[in-house]
């Protein structure tokens, strides 16, 4: 497989999603609580060694691009880090990463300080928004209207609206279209976001 475009944590980090447990009642499946459960005592490994390898074998070897994941501040300077070494080229597609516990949090002033941070340290480049959770919405509708992409999915949150849940990541895409055309904003078609991410095209995938 060569893709055209992967994610890219850009650090190790606690990805804590253990404490969401006390809040559910029923349980589908045996295997959930204690996957939820063991994120208290484990990490998401993202050392430099594993980033310059997946720069080097992925970005040079195959003309992948990356959406570089970016869930504290720190993570936005190990990025410019590898992009002072040239082993990751612009244009730069960094995804902000809100609302996870042992990243950044999820209120206004987190996302403007994560904007104004990366403004400093890459001048041009492509900037995106995932917030978790009931912040999904709201976070990523206030990242459009300062000139961000937006990512929506159940990935991250398993809801289109307070209560309600989604039946489909095609609900949620559904809902923020809505709520950024509303806002005068215009969406991308596939071939444009390819050439605005300098993508390679879906013919070259091997896939």
């Amino acid at each position: 497989a060569s893709p055209e475009i992967c994610s890219l944590n850009m650090g190790s980090m606690n990805f804590g999603l253990f404490q969401i447990t006390d809040k559910i009642k029923d349980w589908k499946h045996p295997w959930e609580k204690p996957y939820l459960e063991k994120t208290k005592d484990s990490i998401v490994s993202n050392t430099f060694g594993q980033i310059e390898r997946f720069m080097k074998d992925l970005g040079e070897g195959h003309g992948v691009r990356f959406e570089c994941e970016c869930y504290d501040v720190g993570h936005l300077y190990t990025l410019a880090h590898f992009l002072d070494r040239k082993l990751i080229k612009p244009p730069l597609f960094v995804q902000t990463i809100f609302g996870i516990l042992g990243g950044i949090g999820p209120h206004p002033e987190d996302l403007q300080h994560m904007k104004r941070t990366a403004d400093r340290l890459f001048g041009d480049y492509q900037w995106s928004i995932l917030a978790a959770g009931r912040h999904q919405m709201s976070l990523c509708t206030m990242g459009a209207m300062m000139g961000g992409n937006v990512r929506v999915g159940m990935e991250d949150s398993i809801y289109v609206g307070k209560g309600e849940l989604a039946k489909s990541n095609a609900d949620q895409v559904k809902k923020i279209r809505h709520v950024l055309e509303t806002l005068s904003l215009e969406i991308a078609t596939p071939d444009e976001a390819r050439q605005i991410l300098q993508l390679k095209g879906g013919d070259r995938v091997k896939f």
